[in-house]
């Protein structure tokens, strides 16, 4: 039997409330028998649920971090959130991860302050798995770090690279620069050498600059940019698949014929569904921190929950932090030796 892992559990996090929360933290459990949890929130929603489950532990919070709270404001003054708690059982020991679906601002903020991060970066950055026609790929930094330096971008390709390896099992994955286009000599002076920093990188394969009209066709396993683009990238993605899906079910439903049409093509829209579906890969990983910490979407249903705690299990097992920290500590070497 393998060794168990702990993994923190933010009751309060999450547009559909806690009922939700727990159903996916009780899929969890049921799916593995090696995973321990600490479901952290109100003492009414979090004790009940570890009284009747012998693999769940309550640690109680008081307080909530609101969406709309200034999240380093929130995180210095609600000492006792459920966000704050979380982060802080890693830092003591007690936890082996954490997966909140709340404030992604507070998050970032408690990642940095009370989890801290790795030697080499100063701002974790968030990244996540999106569905893609050829394969899913990871996208980072999508919205935690707005503007970057060109070294910020080399150390997000190494984790990402380091990520998708353990994480996703790919052996040796292609990593590419989000830009205008192909060419070394495209985009901004900070992308021109951040191509430039990305191509001298060991233990990384880059394979270039991709343009956002390539994105969507999933040729490469991590895509590179800074928070605002990435942020860009993420959303327009997320609502153009939306506005085709529904393109797709008003012709279906549009007359006799097209639902007939459905009859015979529903398994393979059930398909295309599921491959588009993002709560299959769990939540958004802040890469950087010194142990993981997991943002699952917002409005995730129970099995985004379940698979947000699946995917954090997944990160400790695999040790990805210990290895990311390998990874930028040769980053930080070549660099020295170039300087």
């Amino acid at each position: 039997m393998a060794e168990p892992v702990t993994i923190a559990v933010d009751v309060m996090g999450g547009d559909r409330g806690p009922a939700v929360v727990l159903r996916g933290a009780l899929q969890a459990l049921e799916a593995d028998p090696d995973l321990r949890l600490t479901l952290v929130g109100p003492a009414e929603e979090v004790e009940p649920f570890a009284a009747v489950h012998d693999r769940a532990t309550a640690q109680v919070a008081t307080e909530v971090i609101e969406m709309g709270e200034h999240p380093a404001g929130a995180v210095r003054a609600k000492k006792d959130s459920s966000i704050v708690v979380g982060l802080n059982l890693l830092k003591e020991g007690r936890g082996d991860a954490f997966v909140s679906a709340g404030s992604t601002g507070a998050l970032h903020v408690g990642a940095s302050l009370i989890v801290r991060t790795l030697r080499g970066i100063k701002r974790p950055a968030l990244a996540t798995m999106v569905p893609a026609k050829n394969k899913a790929y990871l996208l980072l930094d999508c919205g935690a770090n707005v503007e970057c330096r060109p070294e910020m971008l080399a150390a997000f390709a190494v984790m990402g690279s380091c990520y998708v390896n353990k994480v996703e099992g790919r052996t040796s994955p292609s990593v590419a620069l989000a830009n205008n286009g192909a060419e070394e000599s495209k985009g901004t002076p900070m992308l021109k050498e951040a191509h430039q920093l990305l191509k001298t990188i060991p233990g990384i394969r880059f394979v270039g600059n991709i343009e956002p009209r390539d994105v969507p066709g999933g040729e490469v396993d991590v895509v590179v940019c800074d928070g605002f683009t990435g942020n860009v990238i993420l959303k327009l993605t997320e609502g153009v698949a939306k506005m085709l899906l529904g393109m797709l079910k008003q012709m279906f439903l549009a007359n006799l014929g097209g639902k007939l049409a459905y009859l015979l093509l529903k398994g393979s829209v059930a398909d295309l569904k599921h491959q588009m579906d993002s709560e299959e890969y769990g939540g958004a990983p802040f890469l950087g921190a010194k142990q993981p910490v997991i943002k699952a979407h917002g409005s995730s249903k129970a099995k985004g929950i379940k698979n947000a705690i699946r995917q954090a299990k997944i990160c400790v097992e695999n040790d990805l932090c210990g290895t990311m920290q390998s990874a930028l500590d040769e980053l930080a070497a070549a660099q020295k030796t170039e300087e």
